[in-house]
């Protein structure tokens, strides 16, 4: 007779007793019913016991000098439940370390068990995906099986996941690890690809797979992600141990992985490659460009500042030294901080924009400083002695001292703003602060135009549409009255003009595939057309309101995005215009793997900003350009499907790479530029066969004066479509 385990027994039991479904897995009230059954007591490890990997993550937690001893590095376990993980690393002189979970009952639990005998660890009940600590707060983050949890090959992530994945990244300290135990299931594996690229040193490790009784037969894996100063991208270095390399019981795991890994490493070397070059004040100051210490004429130098212990945070600049001819210099040095917004982001982006403001300041050196919304919990007089230990270091010689710092929002001085309201501002779990914003340019004529602006994202302006006034009105001709114009006190925003650049030529493209929509309508039917990204629904509703043969869906996934556009931008949903608030990739992929008859869709935009700037991108978000989104995109189309985007990036390199996956989806690209060429669009078509452009121009001319008689709008249609070219 076998002997009996009781240990296998009990951890059997266990796993009979988990929560069964995706639901129940994200769901507090099933964990707080399944730790108040089980006890803390009754406990074994899901992935890999202590004894497994101890070495290996002491080892990464002991960071080199002059890194704070183990007694004093602040330790984070988000999703922790009743692991005695944090224990362990306590035991081995890891003191303060935070425990968080949502579920009240194994908080309360596991904190009763410690109270006593372990008292500086704390503990929170907290979700991981709505965290509250502040910037650099910890050391090193510890996920054991968390981010697994909140993935699901099915349905795929938790609404908020790239959020949390964000809040890591921000949590962490310069020079602070993110440590992630895993399966490395597709899912999690492509976003911890994705979204530690920019900045992060990789290493990926197997865990011995001796496990103990009832942790998972599966292989484990170490993901550890060093937080790096500088943007530079690495390949991922892979630690597996012979056995790993030998194995072929594990349903494909060791190749599927080995494949993503050797397909992600082509791709940050493609980043790698990069003319981009970066600098840290050490390098400036051992003479890499130079002598710092001396004004160069027409030097410009792009560079962090920033050190661990003396700076709380760390800064992206570019130092200009003006030619003596564009003197005479009212300043020897002067320091500018804008806040990070499409307006400062074009200026890191341009030299020439640079050279304007250098000129404008008369100044003989110029640091401009971009701020993001991590420091959007200081005042700005905090932020100066920040940083004013390195601004002496930059100052000139002849100089002797910084002549003048000037903070601005980048907008009022780059966009020409005479003058701005903020009319309402709210906070969003999934966004942070939005706020809604009205603001007069110097060129308008005393327009007003009202804007929505997100203060978490690197382009705060995401759309913007005039209040007609009845100055506006009379300048521009009474437009016809419409369910699209909604009243704001006394004013109405205006849905019948597009104001945007990347609005005006999402309706250019039109003409890539306006014969098969000429057809569509023809028999009857309408234009199955999906937004991704609501914003104020500026887009949508012109899209309503300007082409009847549209119906049209839009994905957001944040609610009070959706409040805010209806109260403040009067937007309004009806029969062929509706919004559904959920995960866009997640309803892609459902109309990407429907059999229904008319599921596929034959426009599909995407129109939101990055969250995360690690991935070098401004826009889109970095999901939305990765291959097998692409995948999914192309599979969701109808036979000439048609899919826009808005790429927005400072670095080449990362366009290079949105083209490479790109190219390997479609055979079929276009482009065009807006915003003084900053602002890049593609369309990619699903049908093999090139579209001819002006065939298809003259195409589109013919329809919309079918349906419009000569409206002003159509010539700007018309002369903006004529800016679209085959993408190289």
């Amino acid at each position: 007779m076998a002997e009996e385990n009781p240990a296998k027994e009990s951890c059997i039991r266990i796993a009979e007793e988990l929560p069964q479904t995706t639901v129940d897995f994200i769901s507090q009230e099933s964990w707080d019913s399944y730790f108040t059954s089980k006890g803390t007591d009754d406990f074994c490890e899901w992935y890999a016991d202590w004894p497994q990997f101890r070495t290996l993550l002491k080892n990464h937690l002991s960071f080199p000098p002059p890194a704070a001893p183990p007694e004093d590095m602040s330790i984070l376990l988000p999703a922790c439940g009743a692991s005695r993980l944090s224990e362990h690393l306590y035991d081995e002189g890891f003191r303060h370390i935070t425990n968080v979970d949502f579920s009240k009952v194994v908080i309360e639990a596991m904190m009763k068990r410690n109270i006593r005998v372990r008292p500086e660890m704390t503990w929170r009940a907290m979700d991981m995906l709505n965290t509250k600590f502040p910037s650099g707060a910890f050391d090193a983050i510890v996920d054991k099986g968390g981010l697994d949890i909140l993935m699901d090959s099915e349905h795929g992530p938790r609404s908020g996941l790239s959020t949390y994945i964000s809040e890591v990244k921000t949590m962490l300290k310069a020079g602070g690890r993110f440590i992630c135990l895993t399966l490395a299931e597709p899912l999690v594996r492509d976003l911890l690809f994705s979204k530690f690229r920019f900045g992060w040193k990789i290493n990926l490790y197997t865990i011995s797979d001796e496990a103990s009784p009832g942790t998972t037969t599966q292989q484990t894996f170490m993901f550890v992600a060093e937080k790096s100063i500088f943007t530079v991208v690495s390949r991922i270095v892979p630690f597996m141990d012979a056995s790993f390399m030998e194995s072929q019981d594990k349903d494909d795991q060791v190749d599927k992985l080995l494949e993503a890994l050797k397909r992600e490493n082509t791709v940050r070397e493609e980043y790698s490659k990069s003319t981009d070059k970066w600098y840290s004040l050490e390098e400036l100051e051992q003479g890499v460009k130079g002598n710092i210490e001396e004004i160069e004429s027409g030097r410009v130098i792009k560079l962090f500042i920033g050190e661990t212990g003396i700076s709380r945070f760390f800064y992206t600049c570019v130092l200009l030294d003006a030619p003596p001819e564009t003197g005479p210099f009212s300043k020897q040095f002067l320091v500018l901080f804008l806040q990070k917004s499409q307006a400062s982001q074009k200026i890191l982006a341009s030299e020439s924009r640079q050279r304007l403001v250098l000129q404008s300041f008369k100044a003989a050196r110029l640091l401009i400083i971009v701020l993001d919304s991590s420091y959007s919990i200081v005042r700005g007089d905090d932020v100066g002695k920040d940083t004013s230990p390195f601004l002496l270091q930059l100052c000139p010689t002849v100089a002797v001292e910084v002549t003048d710092v000037v903070y601005t929002g980048g907008d009022d001085m780059i966009e020409g703003i005479k003058q701005s309201k903020i009319v309402h501002q709210v906070s969003s779990v999934l966004n942070g602060v939005i706020y809604v914003e009205d603001v007069m340019y110097n060129q308008s004529q005393d327009i007003t135009f009202r804007r929505l602006c997100f203060e978490r994202t690197e382009s705060l302006m995401h759309s913007e549409a005039p209040l007609s006034t009845e100055a506006f009105r009379q300048k521009k001709g009474k437009p016809k009255k419409t369910d699209s114009h909604a009243s704001i006190g006394v004013k109405v925003v205006e849905h019948q003009i597009l104001t945007t650049g990347f609005h005006k030529g999402v309706i250019a493209g039109l003409l890539l595939f306006s014969t098969h929509s000429k057809r569509t309508t023809k028999a009857g039917g309408l234009v199955k057309t999906v937004i991704i990204g609501l914003g104020p629904g500026i887009l949508p509703m012109f899209m309503r309101n300007r082409l009847p043969s549209l119906k049209i869906e839009v994905v957001e996934l944040d609610p009070v995005v959706l409040n805010v556009a209806s109260n403040y931008f009067g937007f309004t949903e009806d029969e062929r215009l509706k919004v559904h608030i959920t995960d866009a990739i997640k309803f892609v992929r459902e109309k990407a793997n429907s059999e229904a008859d008319g599921s596929k869709v034959d426009l599909l935009i995407i129109d939101v900003d990055s969250s995360d700037s690690s991935s070098g991108l401004i826009s889109p978000e970095a999901d939305f350009v990765e291959e097998s989104f692409l995948l999914t995109v192309k599979d969701s189309l109808s036979d000439k499907g048609l899919f826009i985007f808005k790429l927005f990036s400072r670095y080449s390199s990362v366009r290079r790479v949105v083209y490479s996956n790109l190219r390997t989806v479609f055979s079929n690209l276009y482009h065009m530029y807006v915003d003084d060429g900053f602002v890049e669009i593609i369309f990619a078509v699903k049908k093999e066969a090139p579209v001819e452009l002006d065939e298809a121009c003259e195409a589109i001319g013919r329809s919309l004066l079918d349906n419009y008689n000569m409206h002003p709008w159509i010539n700007n249609v018309l002369n903006d479509s004529k800016l679209i070219k085959p993408l190289p």
